[in-house]
């Protein structure tokens, strides 16, 4: 299969790529002409893509310049169940290394092929990534993203190694024995969702171990949305630099973009492998840098599975580079699918997020509970007090009052909320649930 990829050695983990500094004109010139090789690489070899590019009228020979790429169709997560399981991949199964899949919570999970190019440029943007958050050869790298189908662990695994750590395959779960080899094999970098890192904080509390004790030196924190306020609660608690990264399974898996810690300012999107708009989530009109929107992928390099224009459900806007020439995204705000509507409202997790973590009387967990009376949505926030706090009926009520005017003021709901004892709330081991939706179908 001929490809033109532009395949080199990784650079040295203590030198940044060329590209990541180069001119806007050097990027946009680079990703023109790998766009034109993987437009051309899932059409002759994705009948799937081939037929809904027929369907719209469009080619890859009417690619000549980004702004092209418009004319061409989404793919959805629905593309892939679909064409379940291998109906997307563009490379026989022969040249097909490894496979990944998402957890298929409304039915069969989304497949993931990569070649063995695919898996060495995995590598290479999860290592640009890791360094980008700070990680040096040398560093000791504690993976504790779930191993398995799921696309967090051996990402982070096969990306600090290609950046020269010494790994930790810990996974998830087992919580002391974590927090055990933590403070006996004294990495500088720990790799985990952001709400397991404060249940082990919670954890480490218990026993007795102080941000002062605590041999971290940096958090890349991924696979679930998470606020502003949630970082400063991980870096007061831990001591450490909490850096954001982030990636989605049918684009690679981690390493889509990540912060620099220089700045801290939002993930830069490694834009020579992934290129990146923001649409209009219900008319698929493309938004200009700095405006709100549902941000869209198209791979570049890929050859197991091409993804063209992808729509990844996460809201979020492009902003201009500051560390590093590429653009960054801002924090994402929710998923258009998780968006919830309550009595005409629209609703997001991370909202309520913000408020809970403004009340210094409560820990960072909390659900978020949705039932139906009466044919009216009601919405239940589960809270819990942080250990010191001491419970009593008027701490219990101010807090419940108290919270219960922010989001009616700054969100527009009226919700109840319930107060519970320190470590009521489910600990995730992974990625947080924070919705219970009780309400009956349809």
């Amino acid at each position: 299969m001929s490809i033109c990829l532009d395949r080199r050695r990784p650079p040295s983990p203590d030198i940044l790529d060329p590209i990541e500094t180069a001119s806007r004109d050097e990027i946009t010139a680079l990703q023109t002409r790998r766009m034109k090789w993987s437009l051309g690489h899932a059409y002759a070899n994705i009948e799937h893509f081939r037929l809904r590019c027929q369907a719209k009228g469009v080619h890859p020979d009417d690619f000549n310049e980004l702004k092209d790429l418009a004319r061409f169709p989404f793919t959805s997560k629905d593309d892939l169940r679909q064409t379940y399981p291998f109906g997307m991949f563009a490379v026989p199964m022969d040249e097909v290394v490894r496979v990944h899949a998402s957890s298929g919570t409304t039915g069969k999970p989304t497949v993931v092929g990569y070649t063995r190019n695919d898996i060495d440029m995995w590598a290479e943007v999860v290592a640009r990534s890791i360094r980008a958050a700070g990680g040096r050869r040398g560093d000791k790298c504690h993976v504790s993203y779930g191993y398995g189908l799921f696309t967090g662990g051996l990402g982070a695994h096969y990306g600090a190694e290609r950046l020269g750590c010494t790994v930790i395959p810990m996974s998830g779960g087992q919580t002391e024995k974590q927090i055990q080899l933590i403070m006996d094999f004294k990495p500088e970098i720990i790799m985990v969702t952001p709400s397991y890192m404060l249940a082990m904080a919670d954890a480490m509390d218990r026993m007795g171990i102080g941000a002062g004790n605590n041999p971290l030196k940096i958090g890349i924190f991924g696979a679930e949305p998470w606020t502003g306020a949630m970082r400063g609660e991980i870096e007061a608690r831990l001591g450490i630099h909490a850096v954001d990264i982030y990636g989605l399974s049918e684009v690679i898996g981690p390493g889509v973009a990540c912060e620099c810690i220089e700045t801290q300012d939002g993930p830069h999107l490694w834009e020579d492998h992934f290129y990146p708009e923001v649409i209009d989530p219900t008319t698929g009109e493309v938004l200009p840098d700095g405006q709100m929107g549902e941000l869209v992928f198209t791979s570049l390099t890929k050859e197991a599975l091409p993804v063209i224009r992808y729509r990844t459900r996460d809201l979020t806007m492009l902003l201009p580079g500051t560390a590093r020439s590429f653009r960054r995204m801002g924090k994402i705000t929710g998923r258009s699918d998780d968006m919830l509507i309550i009595r005409g409202v629209n609703l997001f997790p991370t909202q309520i997020e913000e408020l809970v973590l403004r009340d210094t009387r409560l820990s960072p967990h909390y659900q978020i509970e949705v039932s139906r009376d009466n044919h009216l949505d009601q919405v239940t926030v589960n809270v819990e007090l942080r250990a010191d706090q001491l419970s009593d009926a008027s701490v219990n009520d101010s807090i419940t009052r108290d919270l219960q005017h922010r989001i009616k003021a700054l969100i527009g709901i009226t919700t109840r909320v319930r107060v519970l004892q320190p470590e009521s709330i489910e600990r995730s081991m992974g990625k947080a649930r924070r919705v219970i939706d009780m309400r009956p179908p349809g």
